[in-house]
């Protein structure tokens, strides 16, 4: 059969016929597929769009079973560095997707491939074609160590086993995406995320992928044979989870609620209103973070949390060490509302986030201050989180909860949940100008909204006795403009002494600077080292 003439719609039949004998098995499958309330024959529909035809894409007509396991061992191709084989270790799974991290790595550079994927392979496939295993780009110890090191880590490891690596598909004869098709994409700047998408525009071999509902933020030129795009179905198909279009949750903070003995009033009163409007699984990093900044004793608050996979990352300071934590991955308001539930209510700080605006003495703020646009503002669900929440979750077990602590868990019961969109300067209940100011101050990283907390900390302090929180606090302070940039430096867990360590290049090449704010940085580090800050 040529490829033209498959029916993508067939092969979702196929794929869950035994579903469909009978009425309430029929309902089952149309969960499945229905991701939520996002379907995409409503959704062509409402477009007038067309799907870009299977033949399109470089991807199995069936997609291939993902018979991997978390922490199983195999060969795969360092994405920093293209040239050099590693081990890898799975350590998380979606669909027909891996989550990979390079062993010698850290948990910052995970990346995702397909189980079909030509960049993954069983170990020892690279010695048998006569090449060697080598370190990852930014391996942890020695180079010299190396050897000892993948002893090591292979001894007694899970080894995936051959039959369930799949043979990657052959690329289209030519590029036959047109503009205006739709189709399911990979979110770059948050890889675990696969969302609708349209293609915007045909260039020769590359298309360019356009997000909808995300007003260009995300998008990205690709080959027309990319495996970052799939055919509109695949997430229903692999099980893998498809992000609604343009789907934004907004948080506000109760400041005159309880805060409880864990957290200091004084600075969730420096706290912005809302977080978000946003993806949830950002307005949960940024509720989750501001509750540690808060925090009399960062650590407290750590402790309530347990490693999750595919979320944000958040980050504590205790013990004299900088500690980070992935949070789940949230695509949904209902995640968001019953993490943040249970977390407070271990703080015993119960109704400080809610879904509407309170009563409150708003942020004095200006737009010079907090500059940092952002692009991702649309219209969000509304849910109902407040003095009826302890009794509105359904109680049961999921990724969500195992991410908290269990020790001080509540118990809920009942289900209550509204819906509904809400346009976003009416419900924030500001004047357009402050809205602006706050909506800016949402869009960065929650450390930021306590920029005044520690204001005067590091005037006479040794630079090489400071921890990541003082050097972000440093290059925000430096620099307005610099400010954007300063989650990096979290990111690379970058405290005093490794920024006086740091050079332009290094900036450029391992933490993806341009060139401007590289050279404005290295400026800025001279002039500490001559104490001049």
């Amino acid at each position: 059969m040529q490829p033209s003439e498959i029916d993508w719609n067939d092969v979702r039949k196929h794929k869950y016929g035994h579903l469909l004998e009978s009425a309430s098995q029929h309902q089952e499958a149309t969960d499945i597929l229905e991701l939520g309330h996002f379907t995409w024959d409503k959704y062509l529909k409402e477009t007038c769009s067309v799907p870009a035809p299977v033949h399109c894409f470089k991807q199995s007509y069936t997609p291939p079973s993902n018979e991997f396991k978390i922490s199983m061992k195999l060969e795969a191709q360092d994405p920093r560095n293209t040239t050099s084989t590693c081990i890898a270790t799975v350590v998380g799974l979606t669909g027909a997707r891996l989550r990979l991290r390079l062993d010698g790595s850290d948990n910052k550079n995970d990346f995702w491939r397909l189980v079909d994927s030509a960049e993954i392979q069983p170990i020892g496939n690279c010695e048998k074609n006569g090449g060697m295993l080598q370190p990852p780009l930014g391996f942890r110890l020695n180079a010299s160590s190396w050897p000892m090191f993948l002893l090591k880590t292979l001894n007694g490891a899970e080894m995936a086993p051959i039959r369930i690596f799949h043979k990657e598909p052959s690329s289209p004869s030519h590029n036959f995406f047109k503009m205006g098709m739709k189709l399911e994409a990979v979110d770059r700047k948050n890889p675990h995320f696969i969302c609708p998408a349209t293609i915007g525009e045909v260039r020769g071999s590359e298309v360019l992928v356009t997000f909808d509902g995300w007003r260009g933020a995300f998008d990205y030129w690709c080959r027309f044979d990319s495996r970052d795009i799939f055919p509109v179905g695949w997430c229903s198909l692999t099980g893998d989870n498809l992000q609604p279009p343009g789907t934004k949750v907004c948080i506000y903070l109760n400041k005159n609620g309880s805060t409880g003995p864990h957290l200091d009033k004084k600075k969730v009163q420096q706290l912005p209103d809302h977080f978000g409007p946003a993806r949830a699984s950002v307005v949960l990093q940024q509720a989750v973070q501001a509750c540690i900044d808060c925090a009399y004793h960062q650590k407290t608050v750590f402790s309530f949390l347990k490693q999750g996979h595919g979320g944000e990352v958040i980050s504590a300071v205790f013990d004299r060490e900088q500690h980070t934590l992935n949070l789940p991955a949230v695509n949904s308001i209902t995640y968001v509302l019953r993490f943040l539930e249970k977390l407070c209510h271990n703080l015993r700080s119960d109704n400080l986030f809610g879904n509407q605006p309170f009563t409150q003495t708003h942020l004095s703020l200006t737009t010079t201050e907090y500059g940092h646009s952002h692009d991702r503002y649309l219209p969000g669900e509304t849910f109902v989180l407040g003095n009826s929440l302890a009794r509105s979750l359904e109680p049961h077990s999921d990724s969500m909860d195992s991410t908290l602590n269990p020790t001080n868990l509540v118990s809920t019961s009942q289900n209550l949940r509204t819906s509904g969109y809400r346009p976003l300067l009416p419900t924030c209940g500001l004047p357009l100008s402050t809205a602006s100011a706050v909506r800016r101050l949402c869009s960065r990283g929650s450390d930021r909204y306590l920029e005044s907390r520690d204001a005067p900390r590091l005037s006479g302090r040794d630079p090489s006795s400071w921890t990541v929180e003082d050097v972000m606090q440093f290059i925000r302070e430096a620099d307005p403009q610099l400010g954007p940039h300063a989650d990096l430096f979290r990111k690379h867990e970058i405290d005093g002494k490794a920024l006086l360590l740091l050079r332009s290049d290094m900036m450029m090449k391992y933490m993806g600077l341009k060139l401007g704010p590289a050279l404005k940085l290295c400026y800025h580090i001279d002039r500490l080292k001559q104490g001049k800050f």
